[in-house]
C-alpha cells in the first residue's frame, strides 16, 4: 500500500517540473487515489512476476537463494 501523502508530494513535484495543472473538475485526492491504485495494481503484477523468477517457476535453486541471502545479509 502506497503512502498517499508521499504520492501526492511526488505528483506535485512532477506536475511542477512539466508545468501541468490538474483540471478543476478532478479533485486532487481522487487523482492521488486513482494514481495509487493504478501503481498498486502494476506493483502487484510486478511482485508476482518477480516471485516466479526468484523461485524459478516453482523449482527454486536454494543454493542461489542462500548466496543471495549471504551477500545481502552480512553478519557483523
Amino acid at each position: 500500500m502506497l503512502d498517499r501523502d508521499v504520492v501526492e508530494e511526488f505528483l506535485d513535484c512532477q506536475f511542477d517540473g512539466i508545468e501541468l495543472e490538474i483540471p478543476p473538475d478532478i479533485p486532487k485526492d481522487a487523482l492521488v487515489e486513482a494514481f495509487c491504485q493504478y501503481v498498486e495494481d502494476d506493483y502487484y503484477e510486478w511482485l508476482k512476476d518477480n516471485f516466479k523468477s526468484f523461485f524459478n517457476h516453482d523449482n527454486p535453486d536454494w543454493e542461489w537463494i542462500r548466496e543471495k541471502i549471504k551477500y545481502l545479509v552480512k553478519d557483523p
